[in-house]
């Protein structure tokens, strides 16, 4: 599949030109162009949109879509990982072109950056191996006097807790497999994150007895953080983005990363 994947992309690349003509010197296009490399910022450590597979490789749906947009753009690309909570800095600062890390578009983030997308609409549900926590139907039906919670550190479930909760106990982690290990452990009552990764962590760790919600209890859109004043590479992107969608690209990477579930064998 993928690589059919990768034919349809380098297709992808010839019907709507790699990058060139006129823009400004200063531009994030302009010095992916001159270096022939596409930086991607992601933390590495959310399954299933970025990990590290058991042999070191960094693999993912925003991998995979990273790789693709790449080929399309016809440049190498090179991803540099940080903590989730450090990504838009990075981004600010210049040390990566874009972010594809399972971020929620959210209008205090689009202060800062500009988003192409959504590519992926998600939203937040809880791990937990509380019987009782995991039949909530809305976020008004836990005690947040008697739960303790912990979540991804400068994540929207951060903000998530502290805006429907704000009298619970929060705990903040550099990555997932730290906050699960909390719930694991009984330290905290349960884990506040998107509702795949919390599926996935029920996948992961059978022997645990987790548990996560039947539906999401919010609905967020998730897509690429960019730089704000870069119209060119802005249009270029939704364009790209707007293609893979339309030839059914984004829909077999979903399957494969969301429901296929093959690829859990990589995982360390």
């Amino acid at each position: 599949m993928i690589r059919s994947i990768l034919k349809t992309a380098l297709v992808l690349g010839i019907v709507l030109g790699t990058a060139t003509g006129a823009f400004a010197a200063d531009s994030a296009l302009a010095r992916i162009v001159e270096n022939d490399e596409l930086r991607v910022g992601t933390s590495g450590a959310q399954p299933p949109f970025s990990l590290v597979s058991k042999s070191g490789e960094l693999i993912g749906f925003d991998i995979d879509l990273a790789n693709l947009i790449a080929d399309a753009m016809g440049v190498e690309v090179t991803f540099v990982k940080k903590p989730f909570g450090q990504l838009l800095d990075a981004l600010e600062k210049g040390e990566v072109d874009i972010i594809m890390s399972g971020m929620t578009m959210t209008p205090a983030r689009n202060l800062r950056v500009a988003f192409v997308g959504p590519y992926m609409v998600s939203g937040k549900s809880i791990l937990t191996t509380n019987a009782v926590l995991a039949k909530i139907d809305e976020a008004g039906d836990i005690d947040q006097s008697q739960v303790k919670m912990a979540a991804l550190k400068g994540s929207t479930s951060q903000d998530f807790v502290m805006d429907v909760w704000p009298r619970m106990q929060l705990t903040v982690t550099d990555d997932y497999d730290a906050a699960i290990d909390l719930v694991r452990k009984g330290e905290v009552g349960a884990m506040v994150a998107d509702f795949p990764i919390c599926a996935l962590s029920v996948l992961r760790f059978p022997e645990d007895g987790f548990a996560t919600l039947a539906q999401p209890l919010t609905i967020e859109p998730m897509g690429v953080a960019m730089p704000p004043n870069d119209p060119l590479f802005l249009n270029m992107m939704e364009n790209y983005l707007g293609a893979l969608e339309g030839i059914g690209i984004l829909e077999l990477l979903e399957e494969k990363w969301f429901q296929d579930g093959s690829w859990l064998i990589q995982m360390p």
